[in-house]
Parts: structure tokens; C-alpha cells; sequence
């Protein structure tokens, strides 16, 4: 994108694109202009609580955005969690989230910078944990933080007013929460702070506090939540609906080929760079060909991540895999250790869990009554069935998990 000399009507323009809301907008305008007049980049803010390591593609489209704003010549501050994530917020659920340890929150850190930079410019990033100014506040210092917000705005909130309503606990440390979060400002003294729809309340919370402090209040830019691949639940990890940024391009192009067809222009519009005016021709012949739709959102997201030579190869395999139904041109060899044999025999529900294809005995045998589980094309339905199996049998999982049994 050639962003150089650009106005700043036209960067906001750029920035308008894909996003929930911009709050507010005539103050966002402001910025921009004070920036381009100065020469002086926008400090625009993500807080990014590392309560799971991997990075998939609903947190990527704030940092697409980020990246955005980076191409037009700001920089990016990014605030590791470490000393929120040990207080846990709920972010919208009923209940507390359970906090972290302190070698849990650094693990974590570690795996999200190493994985940021595939979207992010480094050279416009810096990278900072806020226990360097929470931990080393002083109770005192508390008591003036939390003399700066009533309880009446935290109540706000609508999980919190949620959960009293219902008599459901919530814990202080849950309502310092946000004050936490919004004193990250403060002390970087951000210009713009970007999140999800989730965390709108959370973001306001800081123009409060540096209006408190004398600062200019930051811009709060909230983006949509991308459902994940079951098409009901916002994307997470723990919900097992996620495509991971750094995962294969084949399990990349294989899970967006699962989404339902009614979410495939959501995912254009929040995780490629296919122009709006393609997203709505491609919108507009959805209902005749929803299978060539979806293939071409796979091949972009996976060239997103790997490139596009890759992106075809992976279209071409599961075209031959799923169409024609033949088997990968590279399936994994996997041992059964001979412990997991009785008289030659083992157990087929035992034979996914040693071989971590499912997660629970308990999935093993619903995939099985489901008829989704075969060895040799021929389909196991029976989850109590003893077999023996030759080595060198093809194990099939699903759609998408293939193995090569080889009895040790």
C-alpha cells in the first residue's frame, strides 16, 4: 500500500475499512492532522493478556489493523499482560477467569512474539509489560487509581451488573480489572487504543483515567469479533473453533474449507485483503457456487501466511483428497507401542487415544457411532471392537486426520 503523503482525511479513510467503531471519530481526524503536521507518528495501543500462547486469525484482525496504521507511518505499542493476566478478566463471561501464574503469563509472552511478527512491522513495534509500572505500585498509589473512577461507571459494565443481578460472585480484584488495563495508557500515554468489541468497555475506561491525569484521551477503535470455524462462537482457543496464523497451510485451507457457507463473507471481510468492491462481487455469486467462494478464501488466507505457490498446492491436494477421495500424498507414519495390545489385538477406542487423535476416550467413541473414524476405507462404528490391525493400515479420523499404523 503506497500510504506516503497521504492526507489525513485519506488515512482515516484506510482506517475507516472493517472496523465496529471508531470512538470518537472527529477526534480520531485530529490526531491524524496534529501527526501529519508535526511529523510526530500516533501511538496506538494493544493490550494483549496471554491467557493462551497462539495467535489465530479472529486476534489477528486487530493486528491487520495495527499493521495498517503502521503502513501509514505510526507506531505500534504492545502491552503484554503480564501483570493483568494474573488478575484474570472475564471479558464479557459470567464467571471469574482463572489467573495465571507467573510462569504460565512469561511462557505465553513468549510464544505471542514470536508469532507477531508475521503480521507486524517490528521496526514500528515496542514491546511492553505493564507489571513493569502495576507491580511496582504501592497500595497508596492504588487507592489514588481507584479514587479517579466511581463504582457506578464499573458497574456499567454488563457483565458485572449481569452477575450481581443473578447473585453470581464478583471479586474486587475482578472490578480493578478494568482500572488496570485503562492505567496502560497513562503510563504510555497512548494516542489510540485498539480492540475487540469485547473490550470496548475495558478501552474507554483508559480515556477516562488520562483525562484524570492531564493527558490528551486516547481514540478507542473497537473491531468485530470473527466467529470461529463452527460459525456460532466468536473465535478462541478454548472453544477448539480457531485457525492458528502459524499452523500448516494444509490444516489452514482445510479448517476454512469446514466453515459454514453464511459466515465465508465475514472472513473475507475481516481476514484477507481482497478489496470491498471483489467481496461484494464475490457476495453476489455465494448462493451459485458457495464451494468456489470458500476455496478462494482458503487459498487467500493461506497465502496470507505462507505464500501463494503454497496456496495452490494445498487447493490441489484437497481437491484430490476430498473430491476424489484418495488419500494424502504424505500420510504420517504413527507406532502403536506393543502395550496397547492384547493378543494382538487392540482396542479401537484406545488405538485414538494412544495415538493423540482425539482428546478424551469419550470423543474417540462419538466420533466412531458417528461413522467418522475408518482403517482402510472401511468404516469402525462399533466403539467397543477389539481389531487386529496390519501394519501399514491407513487410519482415518474425520475429514482431514490421516495416519499409517506401524505396529512396533
Amino acid at each position: 500500500m503506497e500510504t506516503a503523503g497521504l492526507s489525513a482525511e485519506e488515512q482515516l479513510e484506510i482506517i475507516r475499512g472493517g472496523v465496529a467503531e471508531i470512538i470518537p471519530e472527529d477526534e480520531m481526524l485530529q490526531k491524524l492532522k496534529r501527526s501529519r503536521d508535526t511529523g510526530k507518528p500516533l501511538r496506538i495501543k494493544l493490550g494483549i493478556d496471554p491467557t493462551s500462547p497462539d495467535i489465530h486469525l479472529g486476534f489477528a484482525v486487530v493486528l491487520r489493523k495495527l499493521r495498517q496504521f503502521q503502513d501509514l507511518g505510526h507506531e505500534v505499542c504492545l502491552i503484554v499482560g503480564d501483570f493483568t493476566a494474573m488478575i484474570g478478566d472475564p471479558s464479557g463471561k459470567n464467571k471469574t477467569r482463572p489467573m495465571l501464574s507467573r510462569e504460565e503469563v512469561e511462557a505465553n509472552a513468549k510464544t505471542y512474539q514470536e508469532q507477531l511478527y508475521c503480521i507486524l512491522n517490528p521496526e514500528q513495534t515496542s514491546l511492553y509489560f505493564n507489571g513493569d509500572w502495576l507491580g511496582e505500585m504501592k497500595f497508596a498509589d492504588v487507592i489514588q487509581l481507584t479514587a479517579k473512577y466511581t463504582v457506578a461507571r464499573i458497574l456499567e459494565r454488563d457483565d458485572f451488573a449481569n452477575r450481581l443481578a443473578e447473585n453470581k460472585p464478583l471479586s474486587m480484584h475482578e472490578i480493578l480489572y478494568p482500572l488496570c488495563q485503562g492505567y496502560d495508557s497513562v503510563a504510555i500515554q497512548a494516542d489510540v487504543e485498539m480492540g475487540g468489541t469485547d473490550q470496548k468497555f475495558n478501552n474507554l475506561v483508559g480515556r477516562d483515567l488520562q483525562r484524570a491525569h492531564g493527558q490528551d484521551p486516547q481514540v478507542v477503535i473497537v473491531m468485530p469479533l470473527l466467529v470461529g470455524t463452527d460459525g456460532v462462537e466468536k473465535m478462541s482457543k478454548s472453544l477448539g473453533n480457531y485457525i492458528g496464523i502459524t499452523e500448516s497451510p494444509r490444516d489452514i485451507y482445510g479448517k476454512v474449507m469446514s466453515i459454514p457457507d453464511d459466515v465465508i463473507i465475514q472472513y473475507f471481510e475481516l481476514a484477507t485483503d481482497v478489496p470491498a468492491d471483489e467481496i461484494r462481487r464475490i457476495e453476489r455469486g455465494l448462493r451459485e457456487n458457495p464451494k468456489a467462494a470458500k476455496q478462494r478464501l482458503a487459498r487467500e488466507i493461506v497465502t496470507l501466511y505462507h505464500d501463494s505457490e503454497v496456496a495452490k498446492a494445498e487447493e490441489a491436494e484437497f481437491n484430490r483428497v476430498f473430491s476424489k477421495g484418495e488419500l494424502p500424498t504424505d500420510v504420517p507414519e504413527r507406532s502403536v507401542p506393543p502395550s496397547a495390545l492384547k493378543d494382538g489385538k487392540i482396542w479401537i477406542v484406545r488405538l485414538l487415544a494412544e495415538l493423540r487423535m482425539v482428546d478424551s476416550n469419550r470423543e474417540a467413541r462419538q466420533l466412531i457411532q458417528q461413522g467418522s473414524v475408518s482403517i482402510d476405507g472401511e468404516k469402525i462404528q462399533d466403539p467397543n471392537l477389539d481389531l487386529t490391525i496390519p501394519s501399514g493400515a491407513i487410519l482415518r479420523v474425520g475429514k482431514r486426520r490421516f495416519a499409517k499404523l506401524i505396529f512396533e
